[in-house]
């Protein structure tokens, strides 16, 4: 069964263009939770535009209750930044289930590649090694290319979150490419099962897209916010969290 993990980002940026806390992301959380979601996902940023830090506090400590997977996303070079204590030190205050590291700039509208870790990966060696120390599951973002797959093993990688933009824009245009792309995608899902890595996706997945992707060998966890968010204006936020878990069981 693949897991839906729900990116609140979008519900959270919602909420920041006025004063207070409406809508309020924790109870946004609960929703989801109770509509059959197996996990919550954050992607806070240096500049606060979505997910803050007391987010993610508060976030934390609903999934402990609930005994539910929390993935927090981010750029691991990000450093302090106003209220933000940087992503090292508040993924290891508020100890999630799941880290995935993304190569994020900080001025950067969402995240459009993997990790190039020919060069990134003396500097995100350590940062894994005290994330897996803290008992925290590390992914990292990665495009469908097995060398780089290959160094993710090296670098002490539990996961990889296959980046799947590419995937998601060929389908939409109905490109003659997507045939190619979602065979690179089977292909590094493969290697990264023969190194023994775990297999996680996400970005701009959707319920035109989901149902092809969701084939990929060894899928084991899907994030996804934007798409799913845009859905729930239409359908509500509960049936859109069932309606992706059905897809994702291929109901």
């Amino acid at each position: 069964m693949i897991a839906l993990s729900v990116n609140l980002n979008k519900i959270a940026l919602i909420r920041n263009s006025r004063e207070g806390n409406f809508p309020d992301v924790v109870a946004h959380a609960r929703t989801c939770l109770d509509a059959g979601a197996d996990g919550i996902t954050v992607h806070p940023r240096p500049d606060q535009r979505h997910i803050r830090p007391h987010d993610v506090r508060d976030l934390s400590s609903l999934c402990a209750a609930r005994n539910i997977e929390f993935n927090v996303e981010g750029n691991p070079f990000a450093g302090p930044a106003g209220s933000y204590p940087g992503l090292l030190p508040l993924v290891l205050e508020t100890k999630p289930q799941q880290c995935t590291l993304v190569p994020d700039s900080n001025d950067q509208l969402t995240s459009d590649h993997g990790f190039d870790l020919k060069k990134d990966g003396a500097r995100l060696e350590p940062i894994i090694q005290q994330l897996r120390d803290a008992g925290i599951r590390v992914s990292l973002f990665m495009d469908p290319d097995k060398t780089q797959i290959g160094l993710a093993k090296e670098v002490g990688a539990d996961r990889i979150e296959l980046y799947t933009g590419p995937y998601a824009e060929a389908v939409a245009r109905q490109s003659k490419d997507l045939d190619p792309i979602f065979a690179a995608h089977c292909a590094a899902a493969e290697h990264a099962l023969h190194l023994g890595l775990g297999i996680n996706a996400g970005h701009d997945l959707n319920l035109i897209n989901l149902p092809r992707y969701r084939t990929l060998p060894g899928l084991q966890e899907v994030s996804i916010g934007h798409a799913l968010t845009v859905d729930a204006i239409n359908m509500g936020l509960a049936n859109a969290v069932v309606a992706y878990v059905n897809c994702l069981a291929g109901k």
